[in-house]
């Protein structure tokens, strides 16, 4: 093989392996940022570990992006949890338009280092919603604080985390109203 072909051979192969390190970048992202709970990625459970002895208060956030006609707000502003006990919210979601409307929600935690102790067994937020026209729905999220982040020297000092959910229509290209 010639010095051209050689270094033909080398641009395919590269460009080849940043085509695909591209297309895999997003979920190896995602992955990364759940396992290690970077920038507040919470973290997916099946079962709380039980309650330990120390408290946490909990905030909950809501927002609504400008192109969804929904309502959506928590239950409650805040409520203070056992760390290890698993535990229920609920969060209502109103359609404020005339047509059916699906929504994503996303979500984090802050502080950031709290993400990795924060896990959710269940959540709307992992599927999409549809609402009808005027339909109001009551939302759960069971979730508990890992005993874990009272032994991490950056996050044993949290006494408050914020849960945080925006909701986007499923189709941002279109415009609801």
């Amino acid at each position: 093989m010639t010095g051209t072909g050689r270094t033909a051979m080398l641009a395919v192969i590269g460009i080849c392996f940043m085509t695909g390190l591209a297309w895999a970048s997003v979920p190896l992202y995602r992955m990364f940022c759940q396992v290690t709970g970077l920038n507040g990625t919470t973290q997916r459970g099946t079962e709380a570990p039980g309650a330990v002895d120390g408290k946490m208060r909990i905030d909950f956030d809501t927002n609504v992006s400008p192109k969804l006609p929904w309502k959506f707000e928590p239950e409650n502003p805040s409520e203070t949890v056992d760390i290890g006990a698993r535990d229920m919210v609920f969060f209502t979601a109103t359609n404020t338009s005339a047509k059916p409307v699906t929504g994503t929600a996303t979500f984090n935690v802050t502080p950031a280092q709290a993400g990795k102790y924060f896990t959710k067994i269940q959540c709307f937020c992992f599927t999409q919603q549809t609402l009808k026209p005027g339909e109001t729905a009551r939302m759960p999220v069971i979730f508990f604080v890992d005993p874990k982040i009272m032994a991490d020297p950056d996050a044993k000092d949290i006494r408050t985390i914020t849960l945080s959910y925006t909701f986007y229509p499923v189709d941002s290209g279109k415009t609801s109203s």
